[in-house]
């Protein structure tokens, strides 16, 4: 019954160690749709779906490697094998649990108290007026920066991406799990970082899902899973290589140091970028870091909106190419034969990479903003500044 993680520490933290130790493949049985990689738990690559009751029985059988048509899921007290056939229930015994305990009564007794019967809900005070009275103590709810430094006008020009770095350098299906900040908050992570930094302990780190209101905990967990694999370094982890200091750094510290430089950042990947749970913070953990575009041989269809409604430029390869066939090594420079008031629906970008001995590379790629609309959203910095825009 967890989403986004929320399924907490394993019981006992022996498991975890081994593990690690040993770079044990685990597995999960889930009767949801959160089977990516480390999304039940950090350590699980493995995860099946399944039907609740096959959920329940591979928990009793305690293992995946099991064949339920030949294997007992268990003993009974007297010791004899229990197989799934032997427990599972009839339709005609599900129907009557349901007719007999999914009632009215049941529905009415729950809903009809609903905005009263949690007592310390009901006793916290809340301020009143028409504006949010944020706290920049609380580690909880942040004011983000998502509307800092725009205009009531709307810009009629798009700044260029000149000189940029590549912050990571993914192959293909990197899902939103990889990118968007979910399950719990390691104590190694750049997150536990800042709330320790702030006073938090770590029994009370909680959650992503928890603290998705601070913005400055959820850019710090953006691209944080630890079965990410990133071309620019050598193990799976949130990490990457800073170019041009060669210095391996979490992901988010080398993002802060382009930022502070001035420097924009890019992302290659290659086929399905984005797939998996549509999740905005897939799209606002990047542009926190500073991305300004990605390329992609292709990408997952609502991750490329959410990007672009950001203001992230979500440009395509031309077919049969990509980051291998052009020989990038995420090492170089990348700058776009875009800017001003030149980008359009579909059109043909001219990228340049620079390497560091001086060797240039030009291709095209394909803006990928597939219509008028997304081409205002791009312009105005993102879906969010336009709908403000639109309401003044």
């Amino acid at each position: 019954m967890t989403c986004i993680g929320n399924s907490g520490n394993l019981h006992d933290p022996q498991i975890d160690e081994l593990i690690t130790k040993h770079d044990l493949v685990v597995a999960s049985v889930l009767s949801g749709n959160r089977n990516f990689e480390g999304r039940v738990h950090p350590l699980t690559r493995a995860n099946y779906l399944a039907s609740p009751p096959l959920v329940v029985a591979y928990a009793l059988a305690g293992t995946v490697d099991v064949d339920f048509e030949k294997d007992p899921v268990g003993k009974d007290k007297d010791g004899n094998a229990v197989f799934l056939r032997d427990i599972w229930p009839s339709r005609k015994q599900v129907a009557e649990t349901v007719q007999a305990v999914v009632t009215p009564s049941l529905f009415k007794e729950f809903y009809g108290n609903t905005l009263t019967r949690n007592e310390r809900w009901n006793a916290l005070e809340a301020p009143t007026g028409d504006l949010f009275a944020w706290s920049d103590e609380s580690t909880y709810i942040h004011h983000p920066p998502f509307f800092q430094g725009m205009t009531k006008d709307v810009p009629t020009t798009v700044a260029p991406i000149e000189n940029a770095r590549v912050l990571a350098l993914f192959g293909d299906s990197v899902t939103t799990d990889h990118i968007s900040p979910a399950g719990n908050i390691a104590k190694s992570s750049v997150a536990a970082r800042f709330l320790a930094e702030n006073g938090v302990a770590q029994k009370d780190f909680n959650s992503y899902g928890s603290r998705r209101g601070n913005d400055h905990v959820m850019a710090r967990g953006t691209f944080a899973n630890v079965r990410l694999v990133n071309k620019l370094v050598e193990k799976p982890g949130p990490m990457t290589t800073h170019i041009p200091s060669g210095e391996v750094l979490p992901i988010y510290d080398a993002a802060s140091r382009y930022i502070e430089a001035g420097t924009p950042s890019i992302i290659l990947a290659g086929k399905e970028y984005g797939s998996g749970s549509s999740r905005d913070w897939a799209a606002k953990g990047p542009y926190l870091q500073g991305i300004k575009a990605v390329i992609a041989q292709s990408y997952e269809r609502i991750h490329r909106s959410n990007l672009l409604g950001m203001g992230i430029l979500p440009l395509q390869f031309q077919a049969d190419e990509g980051s291998e066939s052009l020989g990038l090594t995420g090492h170089e420079e990348y700058s776009f034969e875009f800017g001003g008031d030149t980008l359009a629906v579909g059109q043909a970008i001219k990228v340049h990479s620079k390497a560091a001995d001086g060797t240039t590379k030009s291709f095209d790629v394909k803006c990928r903003l597939d219509t008028e609309p997304e081409v205002a959203y791009y312009m105005n910095g993102g879906i969010l500044r336009y709908v403000l825009r639109k309401l003044i």
